[in-house]
């Protein structure tokens, strides 16, 4: 969908995903409405879709893997797409790629699973013309993923957001987006909630 400029945040509904344009030059908010909610962001150029976003670019580039106020995230073609420029959480995550049905099936062992923030966003995207390959690894706003300095290993504990936290971004180009409420029960401290989110 195109989104207008909105005043008041729209709603993204627990386990859910959306798709719409930002344009160059508008800022984008993502806010955490109740805390502990991850919500995954992609982002494609809208001239040509080939062009998206990247987590290896992005943290090749700033030498960290957590990313907050003044960070840019890059394009697969080492474009800035994004600028964060306002965060009042500062943890995020930009390794984990977005949960899906096998994430539910390998990981929670679940027989049935939920289509997860991969299905949602192959969902949302697919009016656009972008098919469920690619889909890259999303920029995880509010996930916290801790990784041990001696061994490397990752840990998904509770988002350390609390209710009205966000994260505003201002596009470097006009863009096509993808924006979930975290369907993951891990990343979510066992519960699911709403996103919500502003263009201006």
């Amino acid at each position: 969908m195109s989104v207008a400029e909105h005043a008041e945040p729209l709603e993204i509904q627990p386990r859910s995903g959306v798709a719409f344009t930002l344009d160059k030059g508008q800022r984008l908010t993502v806010i955490d409405p109740r805390g502990e909610q991850v919500a995954d962001l992609v982002a494609y150029d809208r001239r040509d879709t080939d062009e998206v976003i990247s987590s290896g670019r992005t943290l090749d580039y700033a030498s960290r893997v957590y990313l907050t106020t003044g960070d840019p995230l890059y394009s697969n073609r080492s474009n800035v797409m994004l600028r964060i420029v306002e965060d009042t959480v500062g943890r995020h995550d930009f390794l984990l790629t977005p949960c899906s049905a096998d994430t539910f099936r390998i990981i929670y062992g679940d027989a049935d699973p939920h289509r997860g923030c991969f299905g949602n966003l192959a969902a949302a995207l697919a009016p656009y013309g972008i098919a469920p390959d690619r889909i890259p690894v999303a920029f995880n706003c509010f996930m916290n993923v801790p990784i041990d300095a001696a061994t490397g290993e990752l840990r998904v504990e509770p988002p350390l957001s609390r209710a009205g936290d966000h994260i505003t971004f201002v596009a470097e180009a006009d863009l096509i987006i993808g924006l979930t409420a975290c369907s993951a029960p891990q990343s979510n401290n066992g519960s699911f909630k709403p996103i919500h989110y502003r263009i201006d």
